[in-house]
């Protein structure tokens, strides 16, 4: 304890002068003198980080007035305000002012090196003044307190009148709830929100002026407090319409309440409100994927009446809903809000009908196309369990679980749910070291089939690029692995690599007889769909070189519509894969531009052919 005593002594003794004490070095005796006019009250005295108020007024010694802050004396009747340690400040107020009493009206004698004449003086002093004069400042000092800089120009600082309940202050874009009433530095009410309702805004949305926002940004719940904003934060907004002729504003706030709204998806229709705090940190202390969530709810049409069609509380003999994250059990939108909520804490979710019931069971109470409003109270969470210590047997208990869940999301049309699924056991497997050759056996092939899952899911997405890396991973390791070499093959066909996908399906009847009869039909669609596009690219390119130069650029267009539509029409075939997993087709979306091969090199200008034979979508036959 004492050497840390002696290293603080060390480091004090050692820490540099700030330029204040350096200025105050050059004090000698008799250059400042004070004589008190009115003694103030109490005993404490303004100290460095406090903000002082005080009028000023500057004479000559025999009587003739420099220049005064009050408006008797010729000034504006607003005081000064400067915050010690960091305004700018003559030598003599440096030195005086934290000698004097709230209240206390004073006279300081100064020689001009106390005051403008001093060398260096950081403060601007007008032509006409006298500067190397000796001069009185009489100074009454109305108050002092500690003051947050909010602004680091000392254009926004807060003095807190009452403290605040709890430690979040609102941000962009919360929905804020105070009482407002608004002052010139000379006291003279500008406006005053403080009956009927609070003033509402929106955090972030310039309805209140710069610095105010600013100064509130600083504020907890319920405290009360005055922030003061000079003119050059003084922006014009509904509250505030006119800013022109201010100096600076004291404005007297009291946060009445606020709420964080979150906009789920940038563009205002999933919109997530907190009604009340949650306990933790966000993000650290909400819940993860996997978590096995607690939730009481109730939903609501969102129309004039807000009638609610389902209640936890009521309908569920008043207990909570159990669900577990990532498993596609309550609608899109609703997980995306729960899965940012801290225990105990309460929101509304205003909720689209496409991330609500449109693409999700919908309760029979709910019609097509309905907004909904949820009332969402997270009562708590279990975090996924940790693999960490269990047994091979239980580990690969506990991948089977996600697999299966990942392979009922996957026939319910949820691909990116399913493909998570998927890949958090394989991020687990990374940690898994089977023990003997069985379990290196059983580990390798479930590994093999959680990456071939994953190039699935790529391939309804419609990413088959990240398909064909998903299959690679498998062939690195096994070349011969017929259903990665089908897979693959199925991708590179997709994407119009013909050469690499004949290549695959030939391997497969090479390494493994059983799958010749699935690979001669690949082989087959290969060979019609290569068909096609030489068909396609004959009919487009027919008389090409019979145009003149500038016809060229309209050749090949006719019929174009009838054939895309008829690419749409294509129907995939269902297939049943050797694992058990079920691969049924279904009319996919439009994948990445296709990276052409074989044909494509022929007819360089064949890209729009691809797209109109229906080959830009990825499918696992």
């Amino acid at each position: 304890m004492a050497l840390d005593d002696d290293t603080d002594v060390s480091q004090k003794k050692n820490k540099a002068p700030s330029e204040d004490e350096k200025r105050r070095k050059k004090i000698v005796p008799g250059s400042l003198m004070k004589a008190v006019i009115r003694p103030g009250g109490g005993d404490s005295t303004p100290s460095e980080g406090d903000q002082v108020i005080y009028h000023c007024t500057v004479r000559t010694l025999d009587g003739v007035i420099v220049e005064s802050t009050r408006l008797e004396n010729g000034g504006k009747g607003i005081p000064r305000r400067l915050v010690l340690g960091k305004s700018k400040m003559i030598l003599g107020l440096l030195e005086g002012i934290p000698t004097m009493l709230k209240g206390e009206v004073s006279m300081f004698k100064m020689k001009s090196e106390m005051h403008y004449g001093e060398d260096d003086c950081p403060m601007a002093v007008p032509g006409s003044f006298p500067k190397d004069e000796e001069l009185h400042f009489e100074i009454e000092m109305i108050d002092f307190s500690k003051a947050k800089v909010v602004a680091d120009d000392l254009g926004v600082l807060k003095k807190v009148i009452n403290e605040g309940q709890g430690w979040e202050s609102p941000r962009q874009p919360y929905e804020v709830k105070a009482w407002i009433s608004a002052k010139t530095g000379d006291g003279k009410l500008i406006f005053s929100h403080t009956e009927g309702e609070p003033y509402f805004f929106t955090f972030g949305r310039s309805e209140v002026p710069k610095g105010l926002e600013m100064g509130i940004g600083t504020m907890t719940r319920e405290e009360k407090a005055v922030i003061y904003v000079t003119s050059q934060y003084l922006t014009q907004s509904p509250l505030l319409p006119v800013v022109d002729g201010y100096e600076e504003i004291h404005f007297e706030v009291e946060l009445v309440h606020f709420i964080q709204v979150r906009d789920m998806l940038g563009d205002g229709r999933l919109i997530k409100r907190r009604l009340r705090d949650g306990k933790g940190e966000f993000p650290m202390d909400c819940p993860l994927h996997d978590s096995l969530l607690r939730v009481h709810y109730k939903g609501m049409l969102l129309n004039e009446e807000k009638r609610v069609f389902y209640d936890t509380r009521v309908d569920n003999d008043g207990q909570p809903l159990e669900f577990s994250s990532g498993e596609g059990r309550v609608p899109e939108g609703f997980e995306m809000c729960v899965r940012l909520m801290l225990p105990g804490e309460l929101a509304l979710v205003t909720c689209p009908p496409d991330y609500a019931y449109d693409k999700f069971p919908r309760p029979e109470n709910v019609p097509v196309g309905a907004h909904i409003q949820w009332e969402i109270e997270l009562l708590g969470f279990e975090m996924p369990k940790d693999w960490t210590g269990l047994t091979f047997e239980n580990i690969m208990d506990e991948a089977e679980k996600i697999r299966v869940t990942g392979n009922r999301l996957f026939k319910e049309g949820k691909f990116e749910l399913a493909k998570a699924k998927y890949e958090k056991v394989l991020r687990e497997f990374n940690h898994v070291n089977p023990q003997d050759d069985e379990e290196g056996k059983v580990f390798v092939n479930t590994r093999n089939l959680l990456h071939l899952n994953v190039a699935a899911c790529f391939l309804k997405m419609g990413e088959c690029r990240k398909s064909i890396e998903a299959c690679n991973k498998v062939l690195d390791a096994n070349p011969a692995h017929v259903k990665a070499l089908y897979r693959r093959g199925m991708a590179y066909m997709a994407v119009g690599d013909f050469e690499e996908a004949r290549s695959d399906f030939e391997m497969m009847m090479k390494v493994d007889k059983s799958s010749e009869p699935d690979a001669t039909a690949a082989l087959s669609k290969l060979k019609k769909t290569m068909q096609e596009l030489e068909s396609k690219a004959k009919k487009q390119f027919k008389g090409l070189f019979d145009k003149n130069p500038g016809e060229i650029a309209d050749a090949g267009t006719e019929n174009d519509d009838e054939d895309e539509a008829a690419g749409e029409n294509e129907k995939d075939v269902s297939k049943e894969d050797s694992d058990g997993d079920e691969t049924r087709e279904f009319p996919e979306p439009a994948a990445e531009a296709p990276r052409m091969g074989g044909f494509y090199r022929f007819w360089p200008t064949s890209g729009r052919l691809f797209s109109a034979l229906g080959l830009q979508r990825c499918t696992i036959l």
